[in-house]
Formats: C-alpha cells, sequence, structure tokens
C-alpha cells in the first residue's frame, strides 16, 4: 500500500501469476503477455494491501487492465535491482498504468544504494509523472508524493513540485489517511520550513480534529505527525497540544511506548502543561509505570519530558531506578544514552524532588548527560550572536577572566563563565577547582553546590538565548533549556539572559559591550 501508516496484522502473500516473457519486437526487454487471469483471491488480496484496481490504460487492450496491472505489479515488487525495476516500467509502456508509479518508485526507495537521479530511465519515469500527474486518481497522488520524499528527491525537482501542486489543489477532497500522508511527505521534502502544503495539511488535520466529536477516533499515527511537526518548529499551538492531551488521557493504555514518547515531547518542548494536566500525568504515570521495560529509551525519554515540566512521577522513578531496569539496560545498544539520561533524572531528584524516597542511580553508572555542544547549536552556529557575545566579552573583561563552552555538572552546555566578588570585580577563573568538571564524581550535584557557594563568589553564567532556544513568535523558553536554567540557579549559579531580540538591537561592537556592562552591573550582589 501506500507506506503511510502499518496496517494492524499481517498480509497474506498473492499466489505469483504465471507470465511469458516474449522479446519484444524491436526491443532488448522483456515485454508481458499473460497467460493465466487474476483470481478472485487475488483481488481480494489487492484490496487488503490497499492498491484500488488500476484506472483504464489509455493504451493496450481495455479487457487486460486488471491482468496486467496485478502481474505488473508482482514483477516490479519482485525486482533486485533498481535499473531491473526501470526496465520494467519504461520498456512495457503499453502494460504501465499510473497506479504503478508509486509501486515503482517505493520499490527503488528500498533497492536504491547511490544516487539515481541522472539515470535517463528514472528521468523519462519522473518526466511520465510531470506530463501526466493532472489525470492521476488521488491515491496515486498521494503515493507518488510519498515515494519521492522517501527517496530523497531535492524539493526543488520538478516532480516533487507538480506533485505538491496537484496535491495542494486536490487536498479537501483527500481523506484523513491521504492528508496524514501528504503531510508526511512534505515534512520530510520540507525538514527546515514551514512549507505552505504542510501548513496547509496541518490546517485541514485541524480541522478535521474539531469535527470529530470524539477525537480519540483519529489515528496515533496522525496524532505522532502533527506532535512531531509542531515540535520541530517549536508550535507552542495550546489547542493542538489540549487535543493530543486528550487523546493520550484516552488512549495511552493501548499504545506503544515509542508512539507515547512522540506524543508527550512536544509538551516539554513548548513547556506547556495541557488544561487536563492533572489526568494527563496520572494518566501517563500509571501507563508508563507498566510498560516501562518494553522500551527502556522511550521510558527515560518521557521522564525526562515530565520532569521538564516539573512533574516528578514516584512510582515511575522507582522503576527505573531499580536494579531489574538497570541490568536490563546495561548491555543493550542504547545503554549509554540511558545512563546519560538516568543521570541527569538523578540530579533533578537531588536538586527539586527532595521528597523522594526510592531508589537512586549507583554512583557507578553517573555520566555526564552533555559533553559537548547541542547539535541544533552547533548546526545554527553561523546564525548565532555567541560569536559577537564572545568578542565583545574578550574586550570587556579579558579572556582570563572568563570561560567559554564549560560543561557544569551534572552535564549542562554553558556559553560564559565568570567569576565576581562581593564588590563586583570579575576575577581570574582558576583552573582546578572543580567547578567545570570533565567527569562526574559520586555524589556530583553535592560537589558542584558546595563548589559554588563556599567561596561567596558569584558565580554567573551568560547565557546568548539565539531564536531556536525559544518557542516561535514566543518569549517562553524551550524545555531543555528552561530545565537547565532552573537548575544551575538550584545549584547556585547567577545566570544572565541575553536573548537574541536585544542583541539583533545592537550596532557593532561597543554597543554590544556597553549592553554586556550593564547586565554585570546589574547582578545582585
Amino acid at each position: 500500500g501506500g507506506g503511510g501508516e502499518e496496517e494492524e496484522g499481517e498480509v497474506a502473500e498473492v499466489e505469483a501469476e504465471e507470465v511469458e516473457l516474449n522479446r519484444g519486437e524491436g526491443q532488448g526487454w522483456p515485454c508481458l503477455r499473460l497467460t493465466t487471469p487474476l483470481t478472485l483471491t487475488s483481488l481480494t488480496t489487492l484490496t487488503r494491501l490497499h492498491l484500488p484496481p488500476p484506472t483504464r490504460c489509455t493504451r493496450g487492450d481495455p479487457t487486460e487492465d486488471y491482468d496486467t496491472f496485478f502481474t505488473m505489479k508482482r514483477l516490479i515488487e519482485r525486482s533486485r535491482r533498481p535499473d531491473e525495476v526501470l526496465r520494467w516500467v519504461t520498456q512495457n509502456p503499453a502494460k504501465i498504468s499510473h497506479n504503478h508509479y508509486p509501486v515503482a518508485l517505493q520499490k527503488i526507495g528500498q533497492l536504491l544504494q547511490s544516487t539515481i537521479l541522472e539515470h535517463q530511465d528514472f528521468q523519462t519515469l519522473c518526466n511520465a509523472i510531470v506530463s501526466d500527474c493532472a489525470k492521476f486518481d488521488n491515491f496515486s497522488i498521494v503515493n507518488c508524493l510519498y515515494a519521492v520524499a522517501a527517496l530523497g528527491l531535492p524539493s526543488d525537482s520538478q516532480v516533487v513540485q507538480m506533485l505538491e501542486a496537484e496535491s495542494q489543489s486536490r487536498l479537501n477532497q483527500f481523506n484523513q489517511k491521504d492528508v496524514s500522508m501528504v503531510f508526511s511527505s512534505s515534512m520530510k521534502l520540507h525538514p527546515g520550513s514551514q512549507h505552505p502544503l504542510t501548513e496547509s495539511c496541518l490546517a485541514c488535520l485541524e480541522k478535521n480534529l474539531e469535527r470529530e466529536r470524539h477525537p480519540q477516533t483519529i489515528t496515533p499515527y496522525t496524532m505522532a505527525l502533527i506532535a512531531k511537526y509542531i515540535a520541530r518548529h517549536r508550535l507552542r499551538e495550546t489547542r493542538l497540544l489540549d487535543t493530543i492531551a486528550d487523546f493520550l488521557v484516552k488512549k495511552a493504555e493501548y499504545l506503544d511506548s515509542k508512539v507515547i514518547q512522540k506524543l508527550v515531547f512536544p509538551f516539554s518542548r513548548m513547556s506547556y502543561r495541557p488544561s487536563n494536566e492533572q489526568q494527563f500525568f496520572s494518566r501517563l504515570e500509571e501507563v508508563v509505570e507498566l510498560k516501562a521495560l518494553s522500551s527502556p529509551l522511550a521510558t527515560v525519554n518521557i521522564l525526562m519530558s515530565l520532569f521538564q515540566l516539573g512533574h516528578f512521577p514516584g512510582l515511575v522513578l522507582h522503576r527505573v531506578f531499580s536494579s531489574a531496569f538497570i541490568s536490563n539496560v546495561t548491555n543493550s545498544p542504547y545503554a549509554l544514552i540511558v545512563r546519560r539520561y538516568l543521570s541527569l533524572l538523578d540530579a533533578a531528584v537531588e536538586l527539586e524532588y527532595r521528597d523522594y524516597a526510592g531508589p537512586r542511580l549507583q554512583d557507578a553508572h553517573k555520566v555526564l548527560m552533555f559533553d559537548h555542544a547541542l547539535t541544533a547549536d552547533e548546526v545554527n552556529r553561523k546564525y548565532s550572536y555567541k560569536g559577537l557575545v564572545a568578542e565583545a566579552l574578550r574586550q570587556l573583561v579579558g579572556e582570563q577572566n572568563y570561560k567559554q563552552d564549560e560543561v557544569l555538572a551534572p552535564g549542562y552546555y554553558t556559553d560564559f563563565l565568570l567569576w565576581m566578588d562581593n564588590s563586583g570585580r570579575v576575577l581570574p577563573i582558576r583552573t582546578g577547582t572543580g567547578l567545570a568538571l570533565s567527569i562526574v564524581p559520586p555524589s556530583c550535584v553535592t560537589v558542584a553546590l558546595h563548589a559554588v557557594t563556599v567561596s561567596g563568589l558569584c558565580r554567573i553564567i551568560m547565557s546568548v538565548n539565539d531564536k531556536w532556544h525559544y518557542c516561535h513568535n514566543s518569549e517562553v523558553l524551550v524545555g531543555s533549556r528552561a530545565m537547565r536554567d532552573r537548575h544551575l540557579r538550584l545549584l547556585g549559579y547567577i545566570i544572565l539572559q541575553l536573548p537574541y531580540h536585544e542583541l539583533e538591537k545592537l550596532n557593532g561592537i561597543e554597543e554590544v559591550k556597553q549592553y554586556l556592562h550593564k547586565k554585570l552591573l546589574d547582578v545582585p550582589l
């Protein structure tokens, strides 16, 4: 079928049709002649596969359409190389209908190890789609777009643009599954932008949600797509988030832990506690405790989201800090990342959930959560104001009087670290104090807290908050950033926020220096 949603249950294998392959006159590749008619069983299975019978071909004997469609589909699906798929499609023009195009594209996507964009037969296939897509039925439009997205074709290629334009014009005709598939395809084709087609699909799905008397009838796949999109673009759409929360409360027990993780993530990402937060947290705690061992990585991800929202589910903590859970993940491929999450969760318990009396993470299992810059910060470095602030700070206080890119226990990456005495003087930062820890010693939070407060100095963190650290068009920090700041304050650090919307108003290095100087003067001593 389309590949957008996995169908439950096994799909029966279709019996192979007998065919004779004859050399076409003047052609080097096989053409087809059917020797066995399509059976009722085969038609039934076609229905289960969600491949509709083909529309009438414009070429060839129309009485053979069903037979031809089915046999060509099987031959395409059995191809072992991309060029074999292309031979079936391009060398049998009388046997191919547009319903074969998505089948061919998806098969190429499975087989492709290197680019095939320059292959002449592939260009012929794409050109056929471009010239005829206005005549395609909805199934072929949706599935061709899904396939070119899976294939990784450039978003500016003609075949992608034509399929997107056709999808946009037919969006109101599509059923919910079609819209979900177009939504998914557009997200893959335009991962870094809010493309008009993606936005239109989201609006269409949102209308469907509003029209539904019982929103729980919307599929988990569609909900996960919406959650992924609003999280990726940091959209603090409270109405959509409340709908997802309602869906979770009603359906959580039937959902896989990995799906729950996807649905919970946008709440922490946007620092948003839903309107039904009491039911939301209670239901999640109950279900995640039951499913904790089924997917340990998903479980700790869900816990991290809840912690970022300031909710601490004691029952789940008992489970993930238990010896059974730890031993389960120790030898798994994701052991290190789970240990990182558990280390940060354990530190959060120490800082924010002092009433917790259950098991804790043993010191032997503790590691730094992060030992380098976050991926988003690395990718967006050239768009950041951090370089400008670094140069201004160097000129203002001298490079010996601050540290850049320090990782502080329990593993928080910081922009600039400064020390200031009670008179407001910025001091050189001494090394070997245990302040910037490269490894986590036993009771890392206690050690770090001692290092910050014992000397009577102010430990200051200057935090450059770029655009991607906030929810879209909002001054609300994303959840991970907000929890980091919360924890560092609890550890005794003073955080000076340098938001992008203040930095972008400054002209030249001198204005930035004056801005930083004022920030330092405002530090409470």
